[in-house]
């Protein structure tokens, strides 16, 4: 594809978003609770395609459908499980959301700092997600560099495409915080699920309709509707891959910040009921582009590459696949986005915030917006490292988060819990993931995700038992937990 198109596409798609992000500007956010919740009013329907837009980034199109590429339907195993797991944000969703409503929490980590009553909770937590969110952002910058690279067969580089998704993040998050990334993702989320839905139609008629193109699966790639296939997904890797996203709502701070933002309990329902249905459609539409690029391109050597193969090929018009290549730019964007917001407002709550001199909001917000660009400066550079898979990465930097979630599921269940023992799992059960992962070491074959799951709850359950839980404050989150529950069944 010419690199002209795809610069005209990305022009528009700027002036776009920018005149959106504008508009979204309701008022002058003055304090955390307004530029990174939103002042907690954000309606189902806004927030269910944002949520669907900041979740379903360049891991979806580019991510999975490579996977699929190069392990068949254990990749459509993989992203189901992934799926059945956001049935925990109907549980724990109204949890969040009820507590965060009472509190005035802005962050998940000052969530689990409070309930365990030692602010150095958060400030542990939120260390270790900023570790493990940085990768995980350029995941998505590499994305938009793999992307761009590949449709226009170079003459756009890797390098541009990471560094113009970079700007871009910076510009819609200044504009006015999560209002602005949430507007935008809005209308990146139904131009990606129109957009990318077509082109698997025009593909698979272009391959003689959907008999014919399982026909030909079966006939010259049968190991790719198998599993363990061509022997990739194995059970300890597709456990591996499967453990840590199935705890993906919970364990990750940019996702989970988020039950803190709907108007009400109806409209984090909603949220809920439209994520579902995005994500459903999204999966099944991912993995027919990794079959597709099986059967029109086989043999690539990088299976990130499957997605912009298969939009620059003759079988998709040149506008609608320059409208996809947007559309998949914009989602790693509203990715990347949110995960600055989040960890800025990390840095300046919870790490910057332990100070006693720092609770003025103003103050806060002002650290939050000066962290912004630093992060997004450490994300480019691990983007251009240009490491493995980009479904696999993602799943590393999840397997970090996840040590974490002990921590949720005891501070709503579980009065025992004490701070050590959070801070124990947490510090320890990362660093071992961090070693492993550094180590390229998976015992027995099972990835670091597994084990740091198990040692996080080893050490979480082990080290409250021996330690003095908050009576008094346990008490108090979780007898107000229980009250309002009741009257919203």
């Amino acid at each position: 594809m010419s690199a002209t198109y795809v610069w005209w596409g990305i022009a528009i798609y700027i002036v776009m978003s920018i005149f959106i992000a504008y508009l979204s500007r309701s008022e002058k956010q003055v304090n955390m609770e307004g530029y990174f919740l939103g002042n907690r009013k954000m309606n189902g329907f806004v927030s269910a395609l944002s949520y669907s837009a900041t979740t379903y980034s360049a891991f979806m199109m580019v991510g999975l459908a490579g996977l699929t590429y190069r392990g068949g339907v254990g990749a459509l195993g993989f992203e189901i499980v992934y799926f059945m797991g956001v049935t925990l944000v109907a549980f724990f969703g109204p949890r969040f959301w009820i507590v965060g409503k009472k509190f005035g929490y802005v962050t998940p980590s000052e969530m689990l700092g409070d309930r365990y009553d030692d602010k150095r909770v958060a400030a542990i937590i939120s260390i270790s997600s900023c570790i493990f969110l940085i990768p995980y952002s350029a995941v998505q910058l590499a994305g938009v560099g793999y992307l761009l690279q590949g449709i226009t067969n170079g003459e756009i580089s890797f390098t541009t495409g990471a560094i113009i998704a970079t700007i871009l993040a910076l510009i819609f998050t200044y504009i006015s915080g999560i209002r602005s990334v949430m507007w935008t993702d809005s209308l990146q989320a139904l131009v990606m699920i129109v957009s990318s839905s077509l082109v698997v139609i025009l593909l698979v008629n272009a391959l003689g309709g959907f008999g014919s193109f399982f026909n030909e699966l079966r006939t010259s790639h049968p190991d790719s509707l198998t599993v363990p296939g061509n022997g990739y997904f194995s059970f300890p890797t597709f456990l591996s891959l499967t453990i840590p996203w199935i705890f993906f709502s919970l364990s990750n701070p940019q996702v989970s910040q988020r039950l803190y933002m709907p108007s009400s309990l109806g409209s984090l329902r909603k949220m809920l009921l439209g994520f579902l249905v995005f994500g459903f459609i999204y999966t099944i539409v991912s993995v027919m582009w990794g079959y597709s690029a099986i059967l029109l391109f086989p043999g690539l050597e990088n299976p990130d590459v499957a997605t912009p193969n298969l939009l620059s090929s003759e079988h998709v018009p040149v506008v609608l696949g320059v409208i996809v290549m947007v559309a998949i730019m914009a989602a790693a964007i509203s990715t990347i986005d949110s995960i600055l917001l989040t960890l800025s407002s990390l840095f300046a709550r919870d790490v910057y915030g332990m100070s006693s001199k720092a609770k003025d909001e103003r103050q806060q917000l002002k650290v939050g917006k000066i962290i912004i660009p630093v992060i997004a400066i450490l994300a480019y550079g691990f983007a251009e490292l240009q490491l493995d898979l980009i479904a696999v990465l993602s799943v590393a930097s999840s397997a970090g988060l996840i040590v974490v979630v002990p921590a949720i599921i005891g501070a709503f269940f579980w009065k025992r819990g004490t701070a050590i023992g959070v801070m124990t799992s947490v510090t320890i059960s990362g660093l071992v993931v961090i070693l492993l992962e550094a180590m390229k070491y998976k015992p027995f074959g099972y990835g670091s995700g597994v084990w740091g799951l198990l040692l996080s709850i080893v050490l979480f359950v082990g080290v409250s038992l021996a330690t003095r839980p908050p009576e008094k404050k346990a008490n108090e989150f979780l007898s107000y937990l229980k009250s309002e529950l009741s009257k919203n069944q």
